[in-house]
């Protein structure tokens, strides 16, 4: 199941999602008041300043990655089953937009809670969802090569 190419890509799907509930995702500093924000998947962490509540839960990033991580993993295991894996690898997709799309929302959200002229800056957990993506579709790829590969040989059987 591991010696296939498509379970290394969603392994590396999977851990990649994992990494980024460690890594913050957006950050934005103001020298003149030494005042910070981070957008970490879980919460706002606020130095020289109040923390902030944006209108909606932060950590619905971290749901998703964890959502997404686990659905990757779980399409390791289905390697008997390619038509499985495939229907995995499209809700896994829809999980890893949603989680791009939280991310860019909240970014936004903080954006206005700190000095509008100054821009905030993407850490590189930020693109981990595009990395999901590129992974996810790479997997999606060679599942259905093997899919093919079976259905030629079955044919050449009969």
């Amino acid at each position: 199941m591991i010696q296939r190419i498509q379970s290394v890509f969603l392994l590396l799907l999977a851990l990649s999602m994992l990494s980024l509930l460690a890594l913050p995702l957006w950050y934005k500093a103001d020298a003149l008041t030494h005042q910070e924000l981070t957008l970490t998947a879980f919460n706002f962490t606020a130095v020289n300043m109040p923390t902030p509540t944006p209108g909606a839960p932060v950590w619905i990033i971290a749901v998703l990655a964890l959502a997404s991580a686990a659905v990757a993993a779980y399409e390791i295991f289905q390697c008997r089953n390619r038509f499985t894996q495939l229907k995995l690898g499209m809700l896994n997709l829809l999980l890893l937009v949603a989680t791009f799309g939280a991310a860019f929302y909240f970014s936004n959200l903080g954006e206005a809670l700190l000095n509008p002229k100054l821009e905030g800056k993407f850490q590189p957990a930020f693109y981990l969802p595009t990395l999901g993506l590129m992974l996810n579709l790479l997997a999606n790829r060679f599942i259905r090569r093997d899919e093919q590969l079976v259905r030629n040989s079955y044919d050449r059987l009969r």
